[in-house]
């Protein structure tokens, strides 16, 4: 079913001694204002971590395949595009001209939007190579940003073996290898993200995978462990559905709505329970439903 309505949601999670998104410009350190001392993770990481959901629940079959994902060779992707249209092969046996796409681009881009859940979700630019076209996505998320200050923690590590025979020479036997990790000790994140309606009429985004949207975001941090990340969970899922195709208020008014705010006494906050979430309900504006999505 085609969606006929606007959404606008806010995304809280948080981070318990791990790195939630390092920066690899800076040793992997990571991400932080370095103005104000707060916890930064990109758009792309979270995007990832739903591609990784959508990817593991749904096995990797049309129409939820990935077009982003490990070790992905995304021109092969624009090729099956071709050989799936009529004319299509004739097209990639012909010359440089035609392997251009001509005509035949708004069908493959139609194709790769039904077969791809990121692509007709988050959009791609599908031009390298074979030309499939570009897509806009009709969701987008913000960069998520901590509540508080964060402080970046440096641990060294050692590892009780080593890669090849010469270091353990080098070392007469001892075989150990050192190594560092940063971490967070604590962080609670807020992303914020939006729904148009009118950029799903062009990719073919409906309620069923808004569903899946949701269900990745509040399950996400679930499925995607590891030592590097510690502890990361989805702490609150926020939607606000307009009435209307336009929308009936802006969006950072409905975000305003959602206030954590460290509880009294506390000032250096190790856990979500140091926080309050405080969720403006009172004269909600006419024609704007809040609903929550993260299973509480």
């Amino acid at each position: 079913m085609a969606l006929n309505n606007r959404y606008d949601f806010v995304l809280l999670f948080d981070v318990k001694d791990g790195n939630p998104n390092g920066d690899p410009d800076a040793g992997n350190l990571p991400r932080v204002d370095a103005e104000t001392g707060r916890g930064l993770v990109t758009d792309v990481s979270l995007k990832r971590k739903v591609r990784n959901f959508v990817g593991l629940t749904k096995g990797e079959q049309p129409p939820f395949e990935i077009y982003v994902k490990e070790k992905a060779i995304l021109n092969k992707q624009h090729e099956r595009a071709y050989q799936a249209i009529p004319g299509g092969v004739e097209i990639l046996a012909g010359d440089d001209k035609k392997r251009k796409g001509g005509d035949k681009v708004a069908e493959t881009r139609g194709w790769m939007c039904k077969n791809f859940y990121d692509v007709r979700t988050f959009g791609a630019v599908m031009s390298t190579g074979i030309n499939c076209g570009q897509v806009r996505g009709p969701v987008q998320l913000t960069f998520a940003r901590s509540i508080d200050p964060i402080v970046a923690q440096e641990h060294s590590i050692t590892r009780m073996a080593v890669a090849t025979e010469a270091e353990a020479e080098k070392q007469g036997g001892d075989n150990r290898t050192m190594g560092r990790k940063f971490t967070v000790p604590y962080g609670l994140y807020v992303a914020h993200g939006f729904v148009s309606s009118f950029l799903t009429k062009q990719t073919g985004f409906d309620e069923k995978d808004l569903e899946l949207l949701w269900q990745a975001l509040a399950q996400m941090f679930e499925h995607d462990r590891s030592a590097a990340r510690g502890e990361m969970s989805t702490r609150g899922l926020y939607v606000f559905k307009h009435d209307s195709e336009l929308g009936n208020a802006p969006a950072f008014s409905l975000f305003e709505r959602i206030q954590p705010k460290l509880k009294n006494g506390i000032v250096v906050p190790r856990s979500f329970e140091d926080y309050e979430i405080f969720v403006s309900k009172e004269t909600m504006p006419t024609g704007i439903t809040l609903e929550r999505h993260d299973d509480e």
